[in-house]
């Protein structure tokens, strides 16, 4: 039975994104070894904490030099765009 495993930065995608993942991963199984496996294929989605990851050699809590900024001095709401930024650039890979 295939087990998919997804990690996502938290807070980036909305429920139903995530529930729309996990059918078409489910499907891209099944469409690769057949109908049998719809109903054995498990999906897991775990979302990451914003600044337990890293691009670059940086978190996307860093500066532009670098240089880490504490949690009360990121302005609102720059971690989900850093992942929303990421999960772009990665698509485009």
């Amino acid at each position: 039975m295939p087990l998919v495993e997804v990690e996502l930065i938290e807070g980036v995608f909305t429920d139903q994104q995530k529930s729309r993942m996990i059918e078409k991963l489910t499907d891209a199984m099944v469409s690769i070894k057949g109908e049998n496996m719809r109903s054995v294929t498990f999906v897991t989605i775990e979302e990451v904490r914003s600044g337990d990851w890293g691009i670059r050699r940086r978190t996307p809590a860093a500066g532009p030099d670098g240089s880490q900024a504490d949690a009360a001095d990121r302005p609102s709401g720059a971690l989900e765009r850093s992942g929303a930024v990421l999960g772009r650039e990665l698509m485009a890979i």
